[in-house]
């Protein structure tokens, strides 16, 4: 095995690796606008609309 095999293949992982971080991030992210933007109850409601309007997220 040579060097620029070694290489490209250490490459290739840390590539795998931060794609597999940014879509769990991403995930989580879509995740916590959705509960906190569609949210039912009027505490939960109520504690996240300045949030959500300090973002431009609608919820009117």
């Amino acid at each position: 095995m040579n060097v620029k095999s070694v290489n490209s293949t250490a490459f290739a992982a840390s590539r795998l690796d931060a794609l597999k971080a940014a879509v769990v991030a991403l995930t989580l992210g879509f995740g916590l606008v959705w509960l906190a933007g569609f949210a039912y109850p009027e505490s939960v409601h109520d504690a996240a609309h300045d949030t959500r309007h300090a973002l431009s997220f609608p919820c009117h």
